[in-house]
């Protein structure tokens, strides 16, 4: 025989957890806001660069406007990122495990024209 506060332990349980879950979708989303909060206060110095330097980056002036246009909880990088990524499909493509680097890596010493090792 159960007592009562075994039943009242039994009945509040799944609640318990359904609270719990809610609670981490909000704080999820929460965080996914400030992240979008941040990432937009830091794109805001692409606004301040003229058009040589937005199109060093594959950008244009019309993608940074528009990116800014999104509603406030978008994250404006998300669309500058997928418009660079579509004009330079290339670029963004791992190299080759034979391809020469020409950049050394920092903190080790390298040769330049040496094959970088896979990771």
């Amino acid at each position: 025989m159960t007592t009562y506060a075994e039943a009242w332990k039994s009945a509040a349980e799944p609640f318990g957890r359904m609270i719990f879950a809610v609670t981490g979708l909000v704080m999820a989303r929460l965080r996914r806001l400030a992240v979008a909060f941040q990432h937009r206060h830091d794109a805001t110095v692409l606004l301040r660069f003229d058009d040589r330097m937005l199109a060093d980056i594959g950008l244009t002036r019309r993608d940074v406007r528009e990116a800014f246009s999104e509603p406030v909880w978008r994250d404006p990088t998300d669309l500058l990122a997928e418009r660079v990524a579509g004009r330079w499909p290339s670029r963004l493509r791992p190299r080759p495990s034979g391809v020469l680097s020409v950049v050394p890596e920092v903190g080790r010493v390298r040769t330049l024209g040496v094959p970088r090792p896979l990771v």
